[in-house]
């Protein structure tokens, strides 16, 4: 497992296995090595988008965003979304301070997607 992201996410990729290399890619290298997954998982975001363009098999997590309004391209892509009563509120922190719409989002859910992948 590698994990990728921005310099901004090496907070939460604290205490993640495998290898971290939040905020340690260019742009070039990290689409480099989505190329080369065998699956990825991914928040909405530009990286998501990149692995569905690559073709990578693909589970998108969304929370406060909507797949609705921006969706990973069809393919081998399965979008994960609780559409909880609050959601989508668009906001990177929860407005109401649960973040359900993303802690609620399992590991076993998440692996369960993978596997149909």
């Amino acid at each position: 497992m590698v994990l990728l992201g921005s310099p901004n996410d090496a907070q939460a990729a604290r205490g993640i296995g495998g290898v971290n290399l939040v905020g340690k890619t260019t742009l070039d290298e990290a689409i480099d090595l989505i190329a080369g997954a065998e699956r990825v998982v991914s928040n909405d975001s530009g990286l998501m988008h990149i692995a569905a363009a690559l073709g990578r098999p693909l589970v998108a997590l969304f929370g406060s965003s909507s797949p609705e309004k921006t969706p990973p391209q069809a393919g081998a892509s399965r979008v994960l979304w609780l559409k909880i009563e609050c959601s989508p509120c668009y906001q990177r922190e929860c407005p109401l301070g649960h973040f359900r719409c993303m802690r609620e989002l399992t590991v076993e859910r998440v692996l369960a997607e993978l596997a149909t992948l």
